[in-house]
């Protein structure tokens, strides 16, 4: 993104910080012959600074299939920024895009951040002619942390969300309970963090006595419902957030009768590299567009 771009952007979420719906900044990108072109802004979901999305739309009249992008950082960190160029990526695609920044363990401990995600989905729906965007038909795609997220809100109650057609992760901690155990005794010091940062998320507390009912409520293969929206995963085969996860959710929505497809690649490459692995973001592309065109 140039430097003129990166200053309307910063202007305009400015903005937004005063107006929860700010008049939204066009931007003119289009091809040699003048088609194309999409619109941005910023607005809050919720009262906390955290509670904020980007949304990038087509402005052309024509209602479009959304996506909405949760960023990773073991529940305690990172941005929505870190999304930008694959929201931006989508929105040339055509795509009604929503990339969301969340309550963070440290402001909120779990469920919040699955709220977060939820309310962010139903501003979405609110505000649908808005954005031009089709609330019947979208996906979620969400990276490590927020790929439990992703998968949280997709198991979420027996089909709480009738527009969501599908749901993806890359790199998704599906069960935070794997993760605790697999940080115990590991000279590997992400696996070890990612045993704290699902203690951090849990308020602090270890799955254990009057703690084991909120574990329970973080883990996601728990939650399988035959209502619920088909799955991709994406996982590196040696990566610290290993397949066996996934393998997790396959089983269980396997056994309500909703499809998954986990998707495993040689490597150690975690969340974004991963997505930037040759093949990824194609293939999960190519999956999001059969479910929602």
């Amino acid at each position: 993104m140039n430097a003129a771009a990166a200053s309307t952007l910063s202007s305009t979420s400015a903005t937004a910080a005063k107006d929860p719906t700010p008049e939204p900044t066009v931007h003119t990108t289009t091809d040699p012959f003048g088609v194309g072109g999409f619109a941005f802004e910023t607005i809050s979901y919720g009262p906390h600074k955290r509670q904020a999305m980007d949304v990038w739309w087509t402005p052309d009249g024509m209602k479009r299939p959304g996506i909405f992008l949760i960023h990773g950082g073991w529940w305690s960190s990172g941005d929505k920024t870190q999304a930008t160029s694959i929201a931006r990526t989508y929105a040339e695609l055509g795509y009604t895009v929503f990339n969301l920044n969340y309550r963070l363990s440290g402001d909120a401990a779990w469920p919040s951040q699955r709220g977060d995600v939820l309310d962010a989905i139903h501003t979405g729906i609110r505000s649908a002619e808005r954005w031009q965007f089709d609330p019947r038909n979208y996906v979620i795609l969400g990276f490590s942390a927020g790929g439990h997220l992703a998968t949280a809100v997709g198991t979420f109650g027996d089909g709480e969300l009738p527009g969501l057609k599908g749901v993806v992760g890359v790199s998704p901690v599906i069960s935070p309970l794997l993760a605790f155990h697999d940080g115990d005794e590991t000279i590997d010091p992400n696996r070890r963090k990612l045993r704290d940062a699902a203690v951090q998320l849990a308020g602090g507390c270890e799955p254990l006595g009057k703690c084991s009912r909120v574990w329970a409520s973080m883990e996601v293969q728990w939650h399988a419902s035959r209502k619920d929206a088909p799955v991709l995963t994406v996982h590196s085969q040696d990566e610290f957030v290993p397949p066996s996860h996934s393998v997790r959710l396959k089983s269980m929505l396997g056994q309500v009768g909703v499809p998954m497809t986990v998707l495993t690649v040689p490597g150690i490459a975690h969340s974004s590299p991963l997505y930037r692995t040759p093949g990824v973001a194609e293939r999960i592309q190519k999956w999001i567009l059969e479910k929602i065109g």
